[in-house]
């Protein structure tokens, strides 16, 4: 228990520091290394949990694909960070008081189980034994059983952010060609083939 413990609070620390890190560095490249750093110490904690399958999938799909192109973006691209900064001022006091708000419901949440003890039990789903149920089986049953609408919901607010991503990264450039399905559909054989009679030795 003690080994345990150490290693809940290590993993805990330095992920706390990480993600602190992350907002606080000036370099976007140090904060997606410090992002991924996050990423491996929470990865660390799900493994104190029992949460084997949670973990690989944080250390392969966020550290393996998301953070590294992250990392990717920030270097290839030449970002001027000086001019986005620029209208960090004017957007502060909004951003803090949204800051503040979820600080509120993460207190509220924490300290739920202080005003009304049997909220855990009620909340919680039951956790089956280990020898009857694997890791993988029960995080399915849960997700796609008990919290189906709010899986559902999660990925029609992913959907909506790509599509955003896109629209607004889309730039239009003149002299590009691109595909247009309905003049290709609407094309006729005649406007594409011109039958040209050749008389027998007079060339084309």
């Amino acid at each position: 228990m003690i080994i345990q413990a150490l290693a809940f609070y290590l993993f805990a620390f330095v992920a706390v520091a990480a993600g602190v890190l992350v907002i606080a560095s000036r370099n976007p490249v140090h904060s997606v290394l410090f992002l991924i750093l996050a990423f491996f110490n929470a990865a660390g904690l799900f493994v104190l949990m029992g949460a084997e399958f949670l973990a690989m999938i944080l250390v392969i799909v966020y550290v393996g694909a998301v953070a590294v192109l992250f990392l990717f973006v920030v270097m290839m691209l030449d970002i001027n960070f000086v001019e986005l900064r620029s209208g960090f001022a004017q957007y502060l006091p909004v951003g803090a008081l949204i800051g503040l708000i979820l600080l509120a419901e993460l207190l509220v949440v924490g300290s739920g189980w202080v005003v009304l003890p049997q909220a855990e039990s009620v909340a919680a789903a039951p956790i089956p034994p280990l020898d009857q149920l694997t890791n993988t089986e029960a995080i399915g049953r849960l997700i796609y059983t008990k919290y189906i609408y709010l899986f559902q919901a999660a990925g029609l607010v992913l959907l909506v952010a790509m599509v955003g991503a896109i629209v607004l990264t889309l730039r239009s450039r003149a002299g590009v060609r691109k595909q247009r399905i309905g003049d290709q559909v609407a094309r006729r054989p005649e406007d594409a083939i011109e039958v040209v009679k050749v008389t027998t030795g007079s060339g084309i």
